[in-house]
């Protein structure tokens, strides 16, 4: 791995560790970080609101050249990060001088045996268990993660949830962990499993906090409301990517998280996948997918923790989803990203939601239809798939006319220039 990543430094840091495309500038690289910044720093209202930011240390697990150090060090007395690569540490330091808060170190690539045991508040990962090819690595840094984290600390962490359908896992295209390893790890080291969304996805994230004190009640738990956990309205499709309730329960007990709480429908069980931040006002979120087969109209849900019903049960109004309309999202060249009609390396990606079947894509360049197209079904619950296609050999540089298809339906006609 410190091989691979130190020659990725070298040939180009900024697109190995930001995959949009090649030659970034600092301003570009740094701007692709603030979206992710603004999720890892909404996960701090987990900690004890009492606790002072500046006497709070976190944690980086694969931080490469900086790129995430430098907005979170803000939020910190303390920061760290750590990598595997000797020289994506060296470009670290050199763009982290002026940051006296930030420590960047070089580790071995397979614990965190640097740190000692409740060391940290927060801890988190992005975009770095995705490129480890053995099992043993990943789980050894999320148990270490555990062991590091001090009680009521928080880790915020994205893993690859694919299926395990590869033989061979590489330092690029890693290995895989299933939703149910993460349940079964959380069980084992003790820590509260509050959100793990992204399931079956290349990009699973997880959140964890270390009990600081024993499990307790605040006073008699209700559930306040019900709505859409997506659009917060009152209805809930019985199914599709919207199917999926927000409780606001009032007076939730410390400890309760996904490996604790069940949420039936008509008796049904459906999947807790969110546990909120309790509010100054006593209320806390849980969010929850319906489970398939669910009938229509007033539902029932009754909320149980470890085995016992925590709230008086209430109604969800249940509803039958809209129609599917496969809809285009992205399309770029393969390798740049964010390069949307200007074609470098011969292939382009198209990203398309809400696809049942993908069998029936085609795409044409003047006509000319695409060659060697290869499909991938990224996410099961939007029912998302990339789709790569070469432009055809006969279709010369300049400018052509792109028309994608997905049976009968035009999802794009566009422009674009081949290079």
């Amino acid at each position: 791995m410190r091989a691979e990543w130190n020659e990725r430094a070298k040939e180009d840091a900024h697109y190995y560790v930001a995959f949009g495309r090649r030659d970034q500038d600092d301003e570009e690289f740094y701007a692709t970080a603030t979206d992710l910044v603004r999720e890892l720093t909404g996960e701090l209202k987990r900690l004890p609101p009492e606790q002072s930011p500046g006497m709070r240390r976190a944690l980086e697990i694969g931080c490469g050249p900086g790129r995430l150090l430098r907005p979170m060090s803000r939020c910190f007395g303390e920061i760290h990060g750590v990598d595997v690569s000797d020289d994506m540490i060296a470009i670290a330091k050199e763009r982290l001088r002026g940051v006296p808060n930030a420590f960047p170190r070089a580790i071995s690539g397979s614990d965190l045996k640097l740190f000692p045991d409740r060391h940290f508040d927060f801890v988190y990962s992005y975009a770095v268990f995705q490129h480890i090819p053995s099992a043993g690595v990943v789980f050894s840094y999320l148990r270490e993660t555990a062991r590091v984290l001090r009680p009521g600390g928080v880790a915020r962490l994205q893993i690859n949830g694919l299926p395990k359908s590869s033989k061979v896992y590489t330092t690029w295209e890693g290995v895989r962990v299933s939703a149910d390893e993460i349940h079964a790890l959380t069980r084992e080291l003790g820590v509260e499993l509050l959100a793990l969304t992204g399931i079956d996805s290349q990009y699973m994230w997880t959140t964890w906090r270390k009990p600081s004190s024993p499990d307790r009640a605040y006073g008699r738990c209700r559930i306040r409301g019900l709505s859409n956990a997506f659009s917060s309205e009152q209805a809930v499709p019985s199914g599709g990517r919207l199917a999926c309730v927000a409780a606001s329960v009032e007076n939730l007990p410390e400890g309760a998280d996904l490996n604790s709480l069940t949420a039936l429908f008509d008796g049904a069980p459906g999947r807790v996948c969110y546990v909120g931040p309790r509010g100054g006002n006593g209320f806390s979120q849980i969010n929850m997918f319906l489970p398939k087969g669910v009938r229509t109209g007033l539902v029932p849900l009754r909320l149980e923790w470890r085995g016992t019903q925590l709230a008086p049960e209430m109604y969800v109004r249940v509803i039958r989803p809209g129609p599917a309309v496969p809809r285009l999202t992205a399309l770029s060249d393969a390798i740049n990203l964010m390069s949307p009609q200007r074609v470098d390396c011969g292939i382009m990606k198209a990203s398309i939601e809400e696809v049942g079947s993908i069998e029936s894509f085609r795409a044409t360049f003047d006509g000319v239809p695409a060659r060697a197209v290869e499909t991938f079904r990224a996410d099961p619950l939007t029912e998302r798939w990339e789709v790569n296609f070469r432009v055809p050999r006969s279709i010369g540089s300049g400018g052509h006319v792109l028309e994608i298809r997905l049976g009968a339906r035009l999802l794009t006609k566009t422009g674009v220039e081949v290079v």
